[in-house]
């Protein structure tokens, strides 16, 4: 707190929502009341109050394994069975004494538990005990026998599930970039940019990133490229330069596969040297924001060698994006066949849980699925099995936000969504996402400038960002160039040609509305102004006022 009170406050707040109170309502707690950093929970059953305890010292381990020591909230917890007196909304008693003073002899995210406890638990449930002998409580005239709960071993068993199964993610070491200016001022600049890059790799999920430990053992040096990729065990090496020159600034960056000593990708980024740390930044959001896409594309040749039997969990996940992103029904089946496999493989990889999810809820979207309200119930278990398995991982926070927007519960979206921005802010799926939610919240103008950020950041993103930006330009009374953006799309859906036909109404070409609006009933003979208002997500009455009214104008032009 004296270091950063408000963001160990938003850091408490989020363990409050994502994990601590979910755990608790799922083992049938009741809150009895919160003391600033702690709380006092009542549980009907003693095992339930283990298992929960289990679960959050568990998965704040995983929460915890991307934040820096002196950043992280670790909690103690005590249980205790006895009598509790109930006396206006609060309990007393001995019973919660005794708790208090377990949870003061806790390890450091440990469970300390009594014998009564114990002697309830220890055959009914997986979690472990460790006797730690009689121990004199503060105020308690008895010594109490105590236990502690054993979840280091569980813990690394959830953890490394990924490990046992075998998901090979590519590895890919980022070596100190050179400088070629011959000003040694500009080193910390190079460094930075190098220690920058690292770290925004870091945050993607899908590969494994050599730490800047290992690869600045390098700087300086004149290097055998493939040496070094045995030594790091690097499938990929990313190495570049910088130049100064008068006021301008040259970075160059490629990528290497060192299996066969390849360039995959190369860039180069001239900038006018007026700030250095802001050309930091957006140099670090540039290359990082290309890097990943050309590592699945190298990957992708692999993944195509293969037989299917062969694929690793990862492997199928890789594939399984790949056929997402086309976008039909056909791709949308393969897809969902290769990420379900990827679960099997690998219960425990939550990219693959949360991956399941993203896929069936492209089925969800465009109605490719026998039972609606199945399948979206499918997509939150599998969300939710990605959250408790790995929290950090940003298509997991992006998804969880892309269900509460369906929900039409914006508030907890927002949540979901600022925590993806900040586990990946250069991650185009997580940017155009940004873009959609701002739309929805009646902020287009900004919403538009997100999506095209995303476009930017990804120039081979899927077709669909450009729907994306057609309609938060119709929102923002952009009509022309809501338009251009349909045109983009090598085909529209219903709900498309309906957003142009609106835009046409608004901009008087009823000609051009009415035979829009005419698509409509071919693509959809069901289709009406009041099923596809029941689609939408706007927060403002307004704006969804504003849509209704263009399409009345377009259906009109008709006759």
């Amino acid at each position: 707190m004296e270091a950063d009170e408000q963001g160990t406050l938003a850091r408490l707040r989020t363990h409050r929502i994502e994990l601590i109170d979910p755990a608790i309502a799922k083992n049938q707690g009741r809150i009895i009341k919160t003391t600033g950093d702690g709380m006092l929970v009542e549980f009907q059953s003693v095992g339930d109050a283990v298992r929960c305890a289990a679960e959050i010292q568990i998965r704040m381990r995983r929460r915890n394994t991307d934040v820096p020591e002196d950043r992280r909230i670790q909690f103690r917890i005590g249980i205790n069975l006895g009598d509790i007196i109930f006396d206006d909304g609060d309990i007393y008693g001995d019973g919660v004494n005794v708790a208090a003073r377990l949870e003061q002899l806790a390890d450091v995210g440990g469970v300390c538990v009594t014998q009564a406890v114990y002697e309830q638990v220890s055959d009914r449930i997986e979690v472990k005990f460790e006797d730690l002998g009689e121990k004199s409580l503060k105020n308690i005239s008895r010594p109490v026998r105590v236990w502690r709960a054993v979840l280091d071993a569980a813990a690394s068993a959830a953890g490394n599930g990924a490990a046992r199964r075998g998901v090979i993610k590519p590895s890919i070491a980022v070596l100190p970039f050179a400088n070629m200016s011959g000003d040694s001022e500009q080193e910390f600049f190079v460094d930075g940019l190098t220690e920058d890059i690292i770290t925004e790799l870091s945050r993607r999920h899908e590969l494994f990133v050599i730490s800047r430990n290992s690869t600045f053992v390098y700087k300086g040096q004149s290097v055998n490229l493939r040496e070094i990729a045995q030594k790091l065990g690097a499938q990929y090496l990313v190495e570049g330069s910088v130049r100064k020159s008068g006021g301008q600034l040259r970075v160059t960056a490629q990528l290497i596969d060192t299996a066969n000593d390849t360039h995959i990708w190369a860039e180069r980024y001239d900038r006018k040297l007026d700030d250095v740390f802001a050309i930091q930044d957006e140099l670090t959001a540039a290359i990082v924001a290309t890097l990943p896409g050309r590592v699945e594309a190298a990957q992708q040749d692999l993944v195509a060698r293969k037989t299917p039997a062969s694929m690793a969990a990862y492997e199928c996940v890789l594939a399984a994006k790949v056929r997402h992103h086309r976008s039909s029904r056909a791709e949308n089946e393969e897809a969902l066949k290769l990420i379900t496999r990827a679960v099997e493989l690998d219960p425990d990889y939550a990219h693959a849980h949360a991956w399941k999810g993203c896929i069936l809820g492209q089925a969800w979207g465009y109605g490719w699925c026998v039972d609606k309200d199945a399948t979206f119930d499918e997509v939150v278990r599998e969300a939710e099995s990605a959250q408790a398995l790995d929290a950090n991982d940003a298509d997991v926070q992006r998804i969880l936000a892309a269900i509460n927007i369906n929900r039409n519960d914006l508030t907890k979206a927002r949540h979901h969504q600022e925590r993806a921005l900040a586990l990946n802010p250069n991650y185009d799926l997580v940017v155009v996402q940004q873009g959609e939610l701002l739309t929805w919240l009646g902020r287009p103008k900004e919403g538009a400038d997100w999506i095209r950020k995303a476009m930017r950041l990804n120039p081979h993103h899927p077709e669909r960002f450009w729907s994306h930006l057609g309609k938060a330009l119709f929102a923002a009374r952009e009509y022309s160039e809501a338009v251009e953006a349909f045109m983009h799309l090598s085909k529209m859906d219903a709900s498309q040609h309906a957003f142009v036909a609106a835009a046409y109404g608004w901009l008087g070409d009823r000609t051009a509305a009415a035979a829009h609006y005419a698509k409509i009933s071919k693509l959809d003979s069901e289709f009406t102004i009041d099923t596809l208002v029941a689609t939408l997500h706007y927060a403002n009455d307004a704006d969804l006022q504003h849509l209704v009214d263009g399409l009345k104008t377009a259906e009109s032009a008709q006759f």
